[in-house]
C-alpha cells in the first residue's frame, strides 16, 4: 500500500520566544505535518520545553524528537512525559527514539558510551518499558537494564494504545527493531562512527537504502504496508540549475552525479522536479515522509503544496 505523502520541519532553537512559536505556526500554516527538534547537548533548546511551547502556540501541528536518545531518560520519566504531553495536546505527539549515536553528547555529559549492541538493547527494554506503561494500569518489567516493579501507567496518553513511536536508524539490528515495534521508520545513514564521518557518508549512496528498507521489511512482516517510512534530508536546494548543483555536489559522496541524484537525503531542482524526484523514491523505496531542514522549509513549501496528502 502507497502511504500519501507527509512532510516535517527539523528545528533547533529560534532568536527568541515569540520567534519559536512564530516559526511554528508559519510551518503549520505552510501544511507541513510535524515539528521536530533533535536531541543533543549542543545549542539547541530542550527538546519536551520547546516541543510543548510549539505545540501550545498551533492548533494542528505534530510535534516531536528526531529523536530522543533512549540513554538520557529512564524510560518511565519519558514515558510519563511523553503520555502528558500527548494528552495536554490531545494527540499531536510523535514519539522518536533512537539508541544515542553522537558520541560528543557521551563526552560531554560523562555517560558511558557503551558499544552499539549494548546502546541498542537499552532502547529495545525502554521501548517495551514505555509501551507497558502507556497501555497498563500498572506495569512490572525485569531486564538486563531495566526493572519496574508495579510502577503506574499514569497519566494515561491521549493516542490510543499509545502515541505514534518513531524508530531511527540506519543498521539492521536497530531497523528490525523498528519494523516490529514502529509506527514510523526512519531510516538513515549508518552513524556507528559516532559522528558524520566517512563511513556515515559511505552509507548514503542509494544501494544501502534499499538494504535497509529490505531489513524493515522482512522484520515487520504482514505490518510493513502500515508502517510509514521516513527519510531526515540534509541537502535542500530549490533552484533551476538542478544539474549544475548536483555535479558539484557529487564528488563529496563520492559518487557520479546521477547516483547522487539519488541519494535520498539530497533534494535539488524546482519544486516540479523535486516533487517528481519524491514521487519516484515513494515508488522505489517507499519513504512517504520527507523532513527537511529548518533553513529550507520556506523553499521548500511548493513541494509541499503539491504533494502533502497524495
Amino acid at each position: 500500500m502507497t502511504q500519501p505523502f507527509r512532510f516535517g520541519v527539523q528545528t533547533h532553537s529560534a532568536a527568541d520566544p515569540k520567534a519559536w512559536r512564530d516559526r511554528a505556526r508559519h510551518i503549520e500554516a505552510l501544511g507541513y505535518s510535524t515539528m521536530y527538534i533533535p536531541d543533543h547537548f549542543g545549542d539547541q533548546y530542550a527538546p519536551i520545553v520547546a516541543l510543548t511551547v510549539a505545540a501550545e502556540a498551533t492548533d494542528t501541528l505534530n510535534v516531536g524528537a528526531l529523536v530522543f536518545d533512549n540513554d538520557y531518560r529512564h524510560p518511565l520519566v519519558l514515558a510519563k512525559e511523553i503520555a502528558t504531553l500527548d494528552l495536554v495536546t490531545s494527540g499531536r505527539v510523535e514519539f522518536g527514539i533512537g539508541a544515542g549515536w553522537m558520541k560528543t553528547d557521551y563526552d560531554e555529559s560523562g555517560m558511558p558510551y557503551d558499544t552499539p549492541g549494548v546502546r541498542v538493547s537499552r532502547m529495545d527494554e525502554g521501548i517495551k518499558v514505555m509501551k507497558a506503561l502507556w497501555t497498563q494500569e500498572h506495569a512490572s518489567f525485569e531486564g538486563e537494564h531495566y526493572t519496574l516493579t508495579n510502577a503506574q501507567g499514569l497519566p494515561r496518553p491521549y493516542t490510543q494504545p499509545h502515541p505514534k513511536v518513531l524508530i531511527g536508524g540506519g543498521g539492521k539490528r536497530v531497523l528490525s527493531i523498528a519494523g516490529r515495534e514502529a509506527d514510523i521508520v526512519g531510516v538513515n545513514p549508518n552513524l556507528k562512527e559516532g559522528f558524520v564521518g566517512p563511513q556515515a557518508i559511505e552509507s548514503a549512496k542509494p544501494e544501502y537504502f534499499h538494504e535497509r528498507v529490505g531489513w524493515i521489511k522482512d522484520a515487520a512482516g504482514a505490518r510493513f504496508d502500515d508502517i510509514e517510512l521516513q527519510v531526515l534530508t540534509f541537502v535542500t536546494q530549490v533552484v533551476p540549475n538542478k544539474r549544475e548543483v548536483i555535479e558539484n555536489m557529487a564528488p563529496l559522496f563520492g559518487v557520479t552525479p546521477e547516483e547522487a541524484e539519488q541519494i535520498p537525503l539530497v533534494n535539488v531542482g524546482t519544486p516540479d522536479e523535486i516533487a517528481e524526484t519524491l514521487r519516484e523514491r515513494r515508488e522505489t523505496f517507499g519513504f512517504n515522509y520527507i523532513v527537511v531542514q529548518a533553513d529550507a522549509y520556506e523553499a521548500f513549501a511548493p513541494v509541499v503544496e503539491k504533494l502533502a496528502g497524495t
